[in-house]
């Protein structure tokens, strides 16, 4: 009986080194296979509809995990060696690694030149008869060359100004909604703008560009924070200010081998023709 349950012991070890193996998926030479996962943001996420724009997708990949912040895609990623997902040039970090596009690298450099083509605009938007004088004042000093200083120092590219800013004195609050990837530097810029106008306050909330483009609309906000260009509805009744661009990176795990994709290739992992590393060629 011993023997017996010694063998069976021994054959089940077995069985898992066997399936340990198979799903490691790697190949011999060390490079990446495997099936992939792909991860998404939600609908209504300006960083979504802006990839989708750039890289001609008609529809995302209909077993693509679906995440609805910035943190929680960069964390996925970081946790699952065979993911791939996206998100703003300005929010990467160190547990991701990014990927050269066209055999061209996610740079903030590259996107001012124009060789990196995977970008877009982070606009801010407003009711223009509605809107407070402490508010009008903030976007002022975004546009000036103060304001756009910091949106450089943040990562982002500038968009170009002459406008110099001198402290107001106003006080008041000033709300903003909206995309979360113009959240972390909306943020920054407003608390430099607080420290030269100490009677101001601010709300920050990352709700998504959609979501902060209805709060603008329907008065629950000042300023509605957009990754994306503005709808046709949403300009009948909202005015948007540009007031930085930035690069969207793809992003894989630090232990993926890969270090480039083509277009094509990104398309086709997200529209689910690609679905294994095994497929991608360097």
């Amino acid at each position: 009986m011993k023997k017996l349950i010694a063998t069976v012991l021994m054959a089940a070890m077995l069985l898992t080194g066997l399936v340990s193996c198979s799903n490691s998926n790697d190949n011999q030479d060390g490079s990446i296979s495997g099936e992939i996962t792909v991860i998404s943001r939600e609908e209504g996420s300006g960083t979504r509809d802006a990839f989708v724009e750039l890289f001609e997708i008609e529809e995302i990949y209909e077993v693509a995990e679906i995440t609805e912040k910035t943190s929680v895609m960069l964390t996925s990623v970081a946790g699952n060696k065979r993911a791939i997902g996206y998100v703003s040039l300005g929010s990467i970090s160190d547990e991701v690694k990014v990927l050269a596009v066209d055999g061209v690298n996610a740079t903030a450099e590259n996107v001012k030149n124009g060789t990196y083509k995977v970008s877009r605009n982070f606009n801010l938007a407003y009711k223009e008869n509605g809107l407070s004088e402490v508010a009008k004042d903030f976007l002022k000093f975004v546009l000036s060359e103060e304001g756009q200083k910091i949106v450089e120092e943040e990562g982002y590219i500038s968009v170009d100004t002459n406008e110099k800013y001198k402290a107001s004195g106003l006080s008041g609050k000033i709300s903003l909604a909206g995309s979360t990837s113009v959240g972390p530097v909306a943020e920054v810029l407003l608390e430099a703008y607080c420290e030269l106008n100490p009677g101001v306050e601010f709300d920050v909330q990352q709700t998504g560009s959609s979501a902060g483009m209805t709060s603008t609309i329907e008065g629950a906000c000042d300023i509605g924070m957009a990754s994306r260009n503005l709808k046709d509805s949403e300009k009948e009744t909202l005015t948007s200010a540009t007031i930085a661009v930035d690069g969207i990176a793809v992003v894989v795990n630090v232990e993926n081998t890969v270090e480039a994709l083509t277009s094509e290739q990104i398309k086709n992992i997200f529209t689910g023709e690609i679905t294994d590393w095994s497929e991608i060629v360097e």
